[in-house]
């Protein structure tokens, strides 16, 4: 039996949600440059969009299945392609709990939320806003 790749459909059950279309590819920007994946690396490390292909029956939770959701980093199955009506998907399962936002329309897949790092060449974190007048580490 192949566990990742499924004809058919499958529905999530209890509150979770199945997703699709998570970014984790190389991207292209506006002025066609091309930007290699980072998933894996600490750029990669933020929430992720994906698009709710099916909702658990206790799921009573607003967003709808076609809406997207943003799930908190790592929060997320393995993919598993499903073939169904002459279409290829790449499904994941999330829980509940891991969703910090929803929106009805596709967001900005560009815009990175929670991508801060300190690469020692470039931090888009100030790590003084942590450091009290005294010197010491803000409580």
């Amino acid at each position: 039996m192949n566990l990742t790749k499924i004809e058919g459909s499958i529905t999530a059950i209890g509150d979770r949600v199945l997703v699709t279309d998570m970014d984790f590819g190389e991207q292209k920007t506006a002025g066609g440059l091309i930007i290699r994946s980072d998933d894996g690396t600490t750029r990669g490390i933020y929430p992720r969009w994906g698009k709710v292909y099916d909702k658990g029956p206790r799921n009573k939770d607003p967003y709808e299945i076609g809406d997207w959701i943003l799930v908190e980093h790592g929060r997320w199955t393995r993919g598993v392609k499903l073939e169904n009506n002459d279409e290829t998907l790449d499904v994941r399962m999330v829980e509940a709990e891991s969703i910090l936002a929803w929106s009805d329309e596709q967001p900005n897949t560009g815009l990175r939320i929670g991508a801060e790092y300190n690469d020692t060449e470039h931090a888009t974190v100030d790590p003084s806003a942590f450091v009290n007048s005294s010197g010491a580490l803000a409580q």
